[in-house]
């Protein structure tokens, strides 16, 4: 095969062939084909599409192009999560030892953040001598043995979509459907889970801003799925203001603990109960928890009891971790300068935009902009308000948490546009706006 005759098939609005993928993919990898011309492929699938065929065999290749892990000897069906990310989004912390104590194995290779706040690894990465970088018979043995595994990836996974997401950063090919879902799905099918529940947020603080372009990532990532072999769910969650109260690692982990020690905001409780529910029912495949309800009241018993607690423990413990600190979270990480932003104005809140919130927890230094980039865990913010919340002039809208003086004033400032207030009551926002889900 030649690689202007795959370009010039798909520029002329063709389906490529599963073979003619597989060829580019492949050549790609290896490095036997130029990025320029890796570059017009893709500038021509986001100018033609591609069909469900097409997206699924670019999204296998994708997966089959470095390691793929297979944990049936281990675990059996194993069961795994993904979050198309947003604004106080940590409830992977609570999620897999919420499933894990209801007797479902998790083993999950996670990821460091890029943007508003520090990705899984960094929140975790909170906890003195936690460590993500477990080879590959480690993350086998703890599956094993604990039911439970969280670290950094071994190995290569789908090294294909590292190279091609370099170039889609860089040649205005990024919003693109088929590219969106093959990317975050070859990942996912060549860490090996057999059900896959996928949380895609919409709103100001997702990538997705649209109810419909939700949906339609959401339908493709769950048809990639199902035709790779794959049962899948999917949520439509909302984004437009933060999810939980805090905002940066250390937060972010503090605030998981105290969801985990039955407490924590209401709706990242929720959110997390159910998520959860939905991988108890991938997991009982048709047998077990095939009622919503039957897995949540499981589910709620083991957030209230402390088993999820203590199954959180025992990963950290057996990842080297310092239980104290889930013991005692004040011993996480502490900022120095910690300061109060109040409301202006008496009213109803109208506005919680999410994105400002995180734009200001990154420039805290809980984000980063590029992989090398560090993170201070210790900073970012804490917004108790949600949108429909009546709040008097002088009330708390956001606790801000630094160890810069100049960050912190300019994150003062970014505060002052991520407000807004209505004279009259608001409609709350809903926490799930839909759910798709896929079968084999």
């Amino acid at each position: 095969m030649r690689a202007v005759d795959v370009i010039a098939r798909k520029r002329d609005g063709h389906a490529l062939t599963r073979d003619e993928i597989v060829w580019f993919i492949d050549a790609y990898t290896r490095g036997d084909l130029p990025d320029y011309q890796a570059s017009a492929l893709l500038m021509a699938i986001f100018l033609r599409g591609m069909s469900r065929e097409e997206t699924v065999n670019l999204t296998v290749a994708m997966a089959q192009s470095g390691d793929v892990l297979d944990l049936s000897a281990e675990i059996g069906y194993s069961v795994d999560k993904h979050s198309s990310g947003g604004v106080g989004d940590k409830t992977s912390l609570v999620v897999l030892p919420l499933v894990a104590a209801c007797g479902v194995p998790v083993a999950k290779m996670s990821g460091r953040g890029l943007g508003f706040s520090g990705g899984t690894l960094d929140k975790l990465e909170a906890i003195a001598g936690y460590n993500v970088h477990l080879t590959d018979s480690e993350f086998r043995r703890l599956a094993r043995e604990n039911g439970l595994v969280l670290s950094g990836q071994s190995g290569e996974l789908a090294p294909a979509d590292g190279k091609l997401y370099a170039l889609r950063d860089v040649t205005a090919t990024v919003p693109c459907m088929p590219l969106i879902a093959s990317s975050i799905m070859s990942k996912k099918i060549a860490a090996g889970a057999n059900g896959i529940v996928l949380d895609v947020k919409l709103g100001r603080g997702a990538f997705m801003t649209t109810l419909e372009d939700a949906r339609t990532l959401a339908q493709i990532m769950v048809d990639i799925g199902v035709d790779a072999g794959r049962d899948m769910i999917a949520v439509l969650s909302d984004m437009n203001q933060p999810l939980g109260e805090a905002v940066g690692n250390a937060l972010e982990m503090a605030e998981a603990l105290a969801c985990m020690n039955g407490g924590g905001p209401a709706d990242f409780r929720e959110h997390c109960l159910q998520v959860s529910a939905y991988m108890l029912q991938l997991a009982g495949r048709g047998e077990k928890w095939v009622d919503m309800e039957d897995a949540r009241r499981e589910l709620t018993e083991k957030l209230d009891s402390g088993a999820a607690l203590a199954k959180f423990r025992q990963l950290v413990a057996a990842q080297g971790g310092d239980v104290r600190m889930v013991d005692d979270p004040s011993l996480l990480p502490q900022a120095r300068l910690v300061e109060t932003y109040t409301a202006a104005q008496s009213g109803y809140v109208a506005q919680v935009a999410a994105e400002e919130i995180g734009i200001a927890s990154s420039e805290l230094g809980a984000g980063r902009e590029k992989k090398s980039d560090s993170v201070d865990l210790a900073v970012g913010l804490n917004v108790p308000v949600k949108v429909g919340d009546r709040v008097e002039a002088g009330a708390v809208l956001a606790t801000i948490y630094a160890n810069d003086e100049a960050k912190l004033a300019a994150c003062r400032a970014r505060l002052g546009r991520a407000f807004t207030f209505s004279d009259q009551p608001v409609p709350r926002l809903p926490l799930f706006y839909d759910t798709l889900y896929g079968k084999r």
